[in-house]
């Protein structure tokens, strides 16, 4: 299996060499030249997989030849050994068909764990391979810093450095990150937002010269490796509510559109996926371009919800992609007028963006009745991202005889104002983090500007 680049200018890779690079060279987003497909009748015999087994079935035609299947199953196997539920991703039912998926049984407690704790795996493995070393530099509003310092901590091959926008996530995020004192993890506390952070990180990779013959590597949503694992959650959740018999719908909370790009491949893989949400909150540009071909920026606030505090939506442009008959130029004419003014899709295009995605968004004030409403008619407690995924979820719901599952992308723990805010008890910390708010933190606060992060990030690194 090759990977080509959004922008059509990056020479074609294999999937070891796409997993190192992460942004390709053209400064495009890499992509499978073909997905692979499945029948309906070779998804439905895996129903009864372990959801390690199903992962296999799932991750190894992106992987083709590049890793053994022995390495890889074992990888797979160490991954999902590491969550505490034992069906990994189970399902919980709030109201006839309409379920939450919950994705927040990993070490972190978030939606990434079920890729960065494979990322990390992967790129070890073809590192030692290659007697290679790689330095990691990634952003976050949230939730991918602490999946990502936990997936590489151990690594004896990677240097990760994790930009994070300074006071703009919720503590327990914040803390997940700091308090992680390994030699090889160094956390960045940017005076800026998500977006800065992200947009640092790109020109970075556009320019590597600061790091002196070092090379980078992404852990955030811009590597493919994110988007592969996660589209097994989709077949998952399919299988266990009646799949592929039965057509299945997905809201999915986002900023970045990863989780949900994930799900649209899915259903181009041959999952029945009848509808795909795209839920926001107030930081809404993929509703405002999904509903009104509004591709604009906008100002930037900081929301009850901050994972998904992104204006830029980088996974946007792997749509884009597949949207625009996979014309590289015309991407690369497209991202680069968006830099500087707002955009608009050329109508077909856009029309066809509107048959793929149905969206809503949510203010605050809307996220904290809905973690209200939905305890008080069902006991079950929603993260802010979760409940504006129910939100939108019933806002969009078409076919109620179509199962309706929102991905809970993380524990309410990690955002206990919003809980407090919506009039319930600040939830408890499971037993592993009981004693996170006394761990000792150790974090750079750093100007918004590239030269200082980067001189930072040259003097820290590990030289074999």
């Amino acid at each position: 299996m090759k990977y080509i680049s959004t922008r059509g200018q990056a020479p074609a890779l294999e999937f070891a060499d796409v997993l190192l690079a992460g942004l390709a060279s053209d400064g495009g987003l890499y992509v499978p030249e073909q997905l692979p497909t499945f029948s309906q009748e070779e998804i439905a015999s895996w129903a009864g997989l372990s959801y390690a087994e199903l992962a296999f079935k799932v991750i190894k035609p992106f992987v083709d030849t590049c890793i053994d299947d022995a390495d890889l199953k074992r990888m797979i196997d160490e991954t999902y050994a590491g969550f505490n539920h034992s069906a990994v991703a189970p399902l919980k039912e709030l109201g006839t068909n309409e379920w939450v998926l919950e994705l927040f049984h990993g070490p972190t407690l978030a939606f990434k764990d079920f890729a960065l704790q494979l990322l990390g795996r992967l790129m070890d493995h073809v590192l030692a391979q290659r007697g290679e070393r790689l330095v990691i530099m990634g952003a976050t509003s949230g939730d991918t810093g602490s999946a990502a310092i936990e997936g590489c901590r151990h690594s004896e091959h990677l240097d990760i450095f994790i930009l994070h926008p300074h006071n703009r996530v919720s503590e327990v995020q914040r803390r997940q990150m700091t308090t992680i004192l390994a030699d090889n993890v160094f956390n960045i506390a940017l005076e800026g937002n998500f977006d800065d952070c992200q947009q640092m990180v790109k020109d970075s990779f556009a320019d590597q010269a600061f790091l002196k013959g070092l090379k980078l590597g992404a852990v955030n949503s811009i590597n493919w490796a994110r988007i592969m694992a996660q589209i097994v959650y989709y077949f998952s959740a399919a299988l266990a509510v009646g799949g592929p018999h039965r057509p299945v719908a997905f809201s999915v909370p986002t900023g970045n559109f990863g989780d949900i790009f994930a799900g649209y491949l899915a259903k181009q893989m041959g999952l029945p996926i009848s509808q795909l949400v795209v839920a926001t909150n107030r930081n809404d540009i993929l509703h405002r371009v999904i509903s009104g071909n509004d591709m604009s920026k906008g100002e930037l606030v900081h929301t009850l919800s901050p994972s998904m505090d992104i204006m830029v939506s980088s996974n946007f442009e792997r749509l884009l992609f597949d949207v625009y008959g996979r014309d590289g130029g015309a991407i690369s004419e497209l991202m680069d007028r968006f830099k500087k003014e707002p955009v608009q899709l050329d109508s077909a295009r856009w029309e066809k963006v509107r048959e793929l995605f149905d969206s809503a968004c949510a203010d605050d004030e809307t996220t904290c009745n809905t973690i209200a409403q939905v305890y008080a008619d069902t006991g079950y407690l929603l993260d802010p991202h979760t409940a504006i995924g129910v939100k939108a979820a019933r806002e969009c719901w078409r076919d109620k005889s179509v199962p309706m599952i929102t991905l809970a992308t993380a524990h309410p723990v990690k955002f206990p104002e919003p809980v407090v805010k919506a009039g319930l008890e600040s939830p408890q910390l499971p037993e592993h983090l009981h004693d996170l708010f006394e761990r000792e933190e150790r974090v750079e606060v750093l100007d918004n500007d590239i030269a200082a992060v980067q001189a930072f990030i040259a003097s820290h690194v590990h030289r074999d």
